[in-house]
């Protein structure tokens, strides 16, 4: 097995100096352990070599680890301490970076209130606090502060802490919380008296962390995950103060294709129970005065029809793709005859925009679109006197209404932000068109004027024909040319669109030279339903040569040069890294892939692992031949092969619940066996935590630091 060296070149491009160092010949990445699994499918069969580094969760959470655990965790650990060795002369840089980001941040920040049934509630951060303090006050900002939780306190003792789904009875005397301490996507629920400060000895395991009161006080819906699938599959009420073991089952989702959720009406008339699936959506309504009462549907499932449920007055909103509706319409139907025969269109479809979202109050509809990639919020009056855009201005921008649950109100709250301009919450006045800026995000350090940067979108010729829509920015005085530095970032999985939005810890790349670029590929909806239709399934590669004409594009035009362009991505993201370097490796000096989604093939064939039946209408389900194959001739892990790839940093969590740690895991030791080049390749395991990485603001912030440190080191911008 070949033996990766520290490269020469290392310690030159840490200090940034032309003089090369030394090589360090003692530091050898480690050598994964070859033990040959036969796996065949179709006809067709696979030799998986690190098969082994699979373990299950009661392996992992097992006091005495037996000795392929402790054989897993000793090579996940060698892996760890390679990278630390190897990247050690770089930690003062990081954490120069990591206090530079941190420095922009107004650390006892707190958030604009809202007010919900009489009390407005505010979360707030103190000064060189991990964790947020969830409050409220009665009636007026004047009153005195209630704290309901100070996550700093409940998260001492845990490496990783998360406190979330906080729900108020609807006379405001209990909540609800939910706390995850493993990362896992696995929620405990209790319930505290916020009167007393008491929390009840209920305890709801393995939730998805959700829940919904009746209009009782009393009783409360959630719901459950599949132990080892983890699919959200089973809908139960809990009565306040009796054991979780006696909880009635409402509702189960039989189809292991599909999950199931429970949520409240805003009109909160009705508990709604979804189940959906990719392509497919059902619901159930139940009246929230009467929790022992009867389900009723709204429209029985159909393949290929999604829609989503809202009430207000004597009918059902239903937001659908029905009737050939590609990027969706609203339609309307009474409460006592909800089937499909009975909807009539309320917003029609319009094959140039996307219909994202809407909000019900009493005199307004509220809608939230997209056009031509960009964000657009429609206020029309339902007795038809009204109907407007609110104007924006910026060539590309993010632009999103948030939860408002007040529902007699003509004012709405919105955010606003775009890749130079900082975040802001806005209250618009929906009568007299005035808003009013709540709050704008600080920018802390003295050095921020967002004058200093610019952006602008290029649509890019796709392999195809179609035009892709490439965002960038970069600081004004950064010169692009063939040595300018830029970092390549998008995602394209799931219809999930990144916008264009702004970051502060970005700054710290773009204040020394980086050009960011957000590339809008297909897989997203940022150009409507189809764009992600034709990047998904059988379309898929159409996602990553997206990204690689972008990246071409870079280059062609004088942008960058392959020395000096670099791409990241995460979970499904990282699945694009792994086809990108596989594909066109000489692209790019350097990667980062964030628990990359790398062996397609082999987790869509195990319906045991979390999340593989829900997702075959997004991949295609190998068990059927033509998907096995397309598959099989993109998955990064099956098409590693004997040649050079760039400079690669691949991180993971143990306790990652979405994608599983030995996917990357595996791939690092084959592209260690096979690469021919002598580029750097890291394996980062965070040993503590999940999918989303570190919980506490902080550490999530050093994580960032390591990163970019990652690739401004090949750039040679470290100082010593």
């Amino acid at each position: 097995m070949k033996k990766i060296m520290l490269p020469a070149l290392f310690f030159s491009l840490i200090f940034g100096s032309c003089k090369k160092q030394e090589m360090n010949k003692d530091i050898k990445a480690p050598v994964a352990e070859k033990q040959p699994t036969t796996l065949e499918k179709h006809g067709d069969i696979r030799t998986d070599d690190y098969f082994w580094m699979r373990l299950t969760d009661a392996q992992k959470n097992a006091e005495v680890k037996d000795e392929q655990t402790q054989k897993v965790y000793d090579y996940l650990n060698a892996e760890n301490a390679y990278y630390e060795e190897m990247t050690k002369e770089t930690k003062e840089f990081q954490e120069e970076l990591f206090q530079e980001m941190k420095g922009r941040i107004k650390e006892d920040d707190e958030s604009v209130p809202y007010k919900k049934d009489g009390y407005f509630y505010i979360t707030r951060y103190e000064k060189g606090q991990q964790y947020p303090i969830y409050s409220r006050k009665k009636e007026t900002l004047e009153a005195e502060e209630e704290i309901m939780f100070n996550v700093n306190k409940e998260a001492k003792g845990y490496d990783y802490f998360q406190l979330g789904g906080l729900n108020v009875s609807p006379d405001n005397k209990m909540t609800a919380f939910a706390t995850d301490t493993v990362s896992r996507r696995q929620y405990f629920i209790r319930i505290k008296n916020l009167e007393t400060g008491k929390i009840y000895k209920d305890i709801i395991e393995n939730t998805t962390g959700g829940s919904v009161w009746a209009n009782d006080n009393k009783t409360l819906f959630y719901a459950k995950k599949d132990p080892v699938t983890l699919r959200s599959s089973k809908i139960y009420k809990h009565t306040l103060g009796s054991d979780a073991s006696l909880d009635e089952l409402v509702y189960e989702e039989k189809d292991d294709t599909f999950g199931a959720f429970v949520t409240k009406s805003k009109s909160k008339d009705y508990i709604i129970i979804g189940s959906y699936s990719t392509v497919s959506t059902e619901y159930h309504v139940l009246d929230a005065n009467n929790p022992d009462g009867e389900l009723q549907i709204i429209q029985p499932r159909e393949r290929d029809l999604e829609y989503e449920v809202a009430h207000y007055g004597d009918h059902f909103y239903i937001k659908t793709n029905k009737d050939g509706a590609t990027n969706f319409k609203l339609m309307k139907t009474p409460i006592d005859k909800p089937g499909k025969e009975n909807w009539v269109d309320v917003i029609p479809h319009r094959e140039d925009t996307l219909f994202e979202d809407f909000s019900i109050f009493k005199d307004y509809l509220v809608l939230e679109e997209r056009n031509e990639g960009l964000n657009k919020i429609r206020i029309k009056r339902w007795d038809g006197t009204e109907d407007y855009y609110l104007p924006f201005e910026e060539e590309t921008y993010s632009a999103g209404v948030y939860g408002n649950p007040e529902f007699d109100t003509e004012v709405i709250r919105y955010s606003y932000n775009s890749m130079t301009t900082p975040s802001s919450v806005i209250d618009f006045n929906m009568k007299d068109r005035s808003k009013e800026v709540k709050k704008e995000q600080e920018v802390l350090g003295g050095k921020f004027d967002k004058n200093n940067y610019v952006s602008k979108r290029i649509w890019v010729p796709a392999r195809d024909g179609k035009k892709v829509a490439l965002s960038i920015v970069h600081h004004k005085d950064t010169k692009l040319d063939k040595n300018t530095p830029i970092l390549q970032y998008a995602y394209g999985s799931y219809g999930y669109t990144i916008n264009d939005g702004f970051s502060t810890t970005r700054l710290s790349l773009l204040d020394r030279g980086f050009v960011y670029a957000l590339a809008h590929i297909r897989g997203s909806q940022y150009l409507g339903r189809e764009w992600y239709e034709d990047g998904k399934m059988l379309n898929k590669k159409n996602t990553f040569t997206d990204f690689i004409d972008c990246s071409k594009y870079l280059i062609d035009s004088g942008y960058t040069s392959p020395e000096h362009l670099y791409a990241m991505g995460g979970s499904a993201g990282g699945l694009l890294m792994g086809a990108i370097v596989n594909m066109n490796p000489e692209l790019y000096n350097g990667i980062i892939a964030a628990v990359p989604f790398v062996d397609v093939i082999s987790t869509m064939l195990d319906d045991s692992i979390p999340l593989t039946t829900g997702e075959y209408d997004e991949w295609g389900n190998p068990n059927d031949k033509e998907y096995y194959d397309y598959i099989k001739s993109y998955s990064p892990y099956d098409q590693v092969v004997v040649k050079s790839y760039p400079n690669m940093l691949v991180t993971t969590g143990l306790h990652d619940s979405q994608v599983q740690y030995w996917e990357p895991a595996k791939w690092v030791a084959k592209l260690r066996d096979v690469k021919t080049d002598n580029n750097l390749l890291f394996l980062h395991t965070n040993m503590e935590a999940g999918h989303g990485g570190a919980s506490g603001r902080f550490d999530a912030l050093k994580e960032t630091a390591e990163e970019y440190t990652f690739f401004l080191m090949l750039e040679g911008k470290l100082k010593k």
